[in-house]
C-alpha cells in the first residue's frame, strides 16, 4: 500500500510542477522503477512483421488515445491487460491532441509508466505518436519549416520513449492530379523522409514501428490502386539510400474507410450512422500482407462505430484501429454536473471562433469539448475518489468489451516468439 501512495504521490508532483529539472528527475526515476518492475517500454514493429508474413492472425490491435485522467485510465487498462493475458496494446497521442490537452510527449510516457508501477504490471508497454500529420498550408509555403517541426516532434518523442510513430503526410495528397502516383507523391517522399530520420534517431536495439498513411481521414475513400502507387513511390525513395529494406519501412498503412475523428453530431445531439466499407480494409489488407509484408491495414475514427462492428476488424486484415473519442464521450457522460457544466460554459467562451453558423449548440459543445481538457486538467486530475469512481467503472467496462471484441484476451503467448 505505501509502494502505491508514494507512485500516486509521485506522479501528481511530476505533471504539476513547475520546474524542469524537478520534471525531468521524477520522469527518469519513474522510468527506471517502472524497467526494474518489469515494465518495459517496445516497438510493435516484430509482431507487424508477423502479421505480415502469416504468423500472426486473429486479433486487431487497439491504439488508445487518452485525452484526459491518463493515469487512472492507463491503470484500468494495465489491470484488465493483466488479469486477461492482453498484448498488444497501444497508448497513444496525436500531434494535435499534444497541444489542446497539455500533454506533452514526456509527461504522456511518464503517466502511463507509474500507472503501470501502481498496478504492478509486467510487461511490454507501448507509446505511439499519432497523426504526427503535416500542416498542408505550412507545408506549401515553407515545407522546410514543416519538416524541421515534424523532426522535433518526433526526436521529442523517441527520447520520451514513443517506439512507435504514425507519419501521416496523407494531407499533401493532391486529388487534382490525374495519376495516383502524382496525387501521392508529397506523401511518400515526406513518409520515406521521416522514415529515413526515424531510423537514424532510434535508440540502439529498437526498430521503432513506422506507420503510413494513404486517405485523410473524413475524406474521400481509399483504395488499392492509391495504396499500390504510394508504396512504387514510397520504396523507389528508400531503395534509393537503402541497399536493405527489410524491417526499415512502415509496418502497416492507414486507409480511409467512410470514419471521422468524433464522430458526426447531428442537430438533436446523436451522432450519425456511418457508411463503413469494411472491404477497403480487407482489400488493401490483403495486398500489403502477401505484396509488401506489412502487418495490415489501420482503421482510425472508430470510437463511436456501433459496438457490434468491433469483431469484424479481425477478420478483414486490420492490424490496428485507433480510439478517442468514445472514451473521451465515456468521462462527459460520467463528469459531475457542476463541473460539466462550468466546462460547458468555457466552451461557449473560448471555442465561440469554432461554431459555425449551421450548428446547433449541441453540435458546437460535442465538436469542441475536447479543448477543454488542457485548462481543466488539474480540475479533473483532482476530483475526489468518489467522483472519479462513475467514471472508472464505465471504462472498465468499455475498455473489457473492446478487447474481448478485438479478440485480445490470451494473447500474451501467441507474441511471444516476436519479442
Amino acid at each position: 500500500m505505501e509502494e502505491k501512495q508514494s507512485i500516486d504521490k509521485k506522479i501528481y508532483q511530476f505533471v504539476f510542477s513547475e520546474n524542469q529539472q524537478e520534471k525531468d528527475r521524477l520522469a527518469q526515476e519513474i522510468r527506471q522503477e517502472a524497467e526494474k518492475n518489469g515494465a518495459r517500454l517496445a516497438s510493435t514493429d516484430n509482431i507487424y512483421r508477423a502479421f505480415g508474413s502469416k504468423k500472426l492472425s486473429g486479433f486487431t490491435v487497439p491504439a488508445m488515445n487518452i485525452r484526459t485522467l491518463l493515469y487512472d485510465t492507463a491503470r484500468i487498462i494495465f489491470q484488465i491487460a493483466r488479469k486477461n493475458k492482453v498484448c498488444p496494446f497501444i497508448f497513444e497521442i496525436a500531434r494535435s491532441e499534444i497541444k489542446y490537452t497539455f500533454q506533452n510527449p514526456q509527461e504522456y510516457a511518464t503517466c502511463i509508466l507509474a500507472a503501470a508501477i501502481a498496478e504492478n504490471y509486467q510487461g511490454l508497454v507501448f507509446i505511439q505518436g499519432d497523426h504526427y500529420q503535416f500542416k498542408r498550408s505550412v507545408f506549401l509555403e515553407t515545407p522546410e519549416v514543416e519538416i524541421d517541426n515534424l523532426k522535433k516532434l518526433i526526436k521529442e518523442s523517441v527520447v520520451a520513449g514513443f517506439y512507435n510513430i504514425d507519419i501521416d503526410a496523407s494531407t499533401l495528397v493532391d486529388l487534382d492530379q490525374e495519376k495516383e502516383i502524382d496525387q501521392q507523391k508529397n506523401n511518400f517522399k515526406m513518409t520515406a523522409l521521416l522514415t529515413e530520420y526515424i531510423r537514424k534517431i532510434q535508440p540502439a536495439g529498437i526498430n521503432i514501428s513506422i506507420g503510413g498513411e494513404i486517405g485523410h481521414i473524413g475524406g474521400k475513400n481509399s483504395t488499392v490502386e492509391e495504396f499500390e502507387a504510394f508504396m512504387t513511390g514510397y520504396l523507389s525513395k528508400i531503395k534509393n539510400q537503402r541497399s536493405n529494406i527489410k524491417n526499415y519501412g512502415i509496418s502497416k498503412v492507414s486507409v480511409q474507410t467512410g470514419t471521422s475523428h468524433g464522430g458526426i453530431p447531428l442537430a438533436d445531439g446523436t451522432i450519425a450512422k456511418v457508411d463503413l466499407d469494411l472491404s477497403i480494409l480487407k482489400e488493401i489488407g490483403k495486398v500489403a500482407q502477401e505484396i509488401y509484408h506489412l502487418g495490415g491495414t489501420v482503421q482510425h475514427g472508430a470510437s463511436t462505430l456501433p459496438e457490434s462492428l468491433f469483431d469484424q476488424f479481425p477478420k478483414n486484415n486490420t492490424v490496428e484501429i485507433h480510439l478517442a473519442t468514445g472514451f473521451q464521450n465515456t468521462v462527459y457522460d460520467h463528469l459531475p454536473k457542476n463541473l460539466k457544466e462550468k466546462i460547458y460554459e468555457w466552451v461557449k467562451v473560448n471555442c465561440v471562433k469554432e461554431k459555425k453558423s449551421d450548428q446547433t449548440e449541441e453540435q458546437f459543445i460535442y465538436k469542441t469539448r475536447k479543448k477543454a481538457f488542457g485548462p481543466f486538467k488539474k480540475t479533473l486530475w483532482y476530483m475526489t475518489d468518489a467522483e472519479k469512481e462513475l467514471i472508472r467503472l464505465a471504462l472498465k467496462k468499455q475498455f473489457y468489451l473492446l478487447f474481448s471484441k478485438l479478440n485480445l484476451f490470451n494473447t500474451q503467448d501467441l507474441i511471444s516468439p516476436y519479442l
